[in-house]
């Protein structure tokens, strides 16, 4: 539920402004920026996506968290379990 709550917060501007857009008068944005910027919009979310799921970490590893070892500090990863 809570992150339903969190979607409709992100896409609420965007959607207050796609409604300005439709009942302001004028003529509007040229397709080729609509275009452009929804190209740009999918492109993000892919790489959003796709770094999401490379920086994950494997259901069935248990987690190591980070620690201090001489004088370094080594990342938190996963571990087989």
């Amino acid at each position: 539920m809570l992150r339903l709550v969190e979607l409709a917060l992100f896409l609420s501007p965007f959607l207050a402004f796609a409604t300005w857009r439709y009942f302001s008068s004028g003529p509007g944005l040229s397709n080729r920026v609509v275009f452009s910027a929804a190209c740009v919009i999918v492109i993000l979310a892919a790489a959003l996506m796709w770094l999401g799921e490379d920086r994950a970490i494997s259901p069935h590893d248990a987690y190591a968290p980070a620690r201090y070892e001489n004088g370094r500090i080594i990342a938190g990863h996963g571990v087989p379990q």
